[in-house]
């Protein structure tokens, strides 16, 4: 199933439970495990050699989520994603994101617009690598990073909430190099805007991301059958 290869992939200081439910996670988010794939706790268990518990219950947890759906008496399978979940998780976004933006722009400190700078290169260089895995990393880096430099811990609980399914949705977008080096071209256009105190500005620049993130991540699951009506 491609979770992972070895068992030095989980760390036995961390709750298994947490490391199988992300080891899962991760492999939906990037692909690995394809809308529609089988996924057998049975199969999980042996390849990250564990007992069957922790994987049932790390699975519990992924259905709950809407990450998972039964398969009849078959089991489970990767849920496809769901579109009114999808444009509902917009829509959140194009109320608080601009927001955010715009409260970091009057709030970040030096510290702050010096780690936006830091994810900003690092993002543009595992795009132009074609690293799809770090690239998916960094931009959850960084929009997590508006959220806390925005200072509002509403806002990050808000988001946090939903940020595994958009996870999920721009590992699609960031396995192209092209579409990925759009989107480090719009980061850099937050963090400029950010940077310089401009909050309507970045707001602005937020809100034409989301809109062609939107407009991207629709396209390609629509084109690959990955949406769900």
């Amino acid at each position: 199933m491609g979770v992972v290869t070895s068992i030095e992939s989980l760390q036995r200081t961390r709750p298994l439970v947490e490391q199988v439910y992300e080891k899962i996670l991760d492999a939906i988010c990037e692909g690995t495990l394809a809308p529609g794939a089988p996924v057998r706790q049975d199969d999980l268990a042996e390849l990250l050699q564990v007992s069957r518990q922790p994987v049932l219950t790390a699975l519990s947890q992924l259905k709950l989520q809407g990450f998972l759906v039964e398969r009849g008496r078959r089991g489970l399978q990767v849920a496809p994603v769901d579109r009114g979940r999808f444009d509902a998780i917009f829509e959140l976004r194009s109320a608080l994101e601009p927001l955010a933006a715009s409260l970091a722009a009057k709030r970040a400190t030096k510290e702050q617009i010096a780690a936006g700078n830091a994810i900003v290169q690092l993002g543009r260089k595992v795009a132009a690598a074609g690293d799809a895995h770090a690239a998916l990393l960094a931009d959850v880096d960084f929009h997590e990073w508006i959220y806390e430099a925005s200072g509002n811990p509403l806002v990050v609980q808000s988001m946090q909430a939903h940020w595994q399914h958009l996870r999920r949705s721009m590992g699609e977008v960031l396995r192209h190099r092209d579409l990925a080096r759009e989107v480090w071209n719009e980061h850099a256009a937050v963090l400029n805007a950010i940077s310089q105190g401009d909050a309507q500005g970045a707001a602005r620049a937020i809100n034409d991301h989301v809109t062609s993130a939107h407009t991207r991540v629709g396209t390609l699951l629509k084109d690959k059958s990955g949406l769900a009506d």
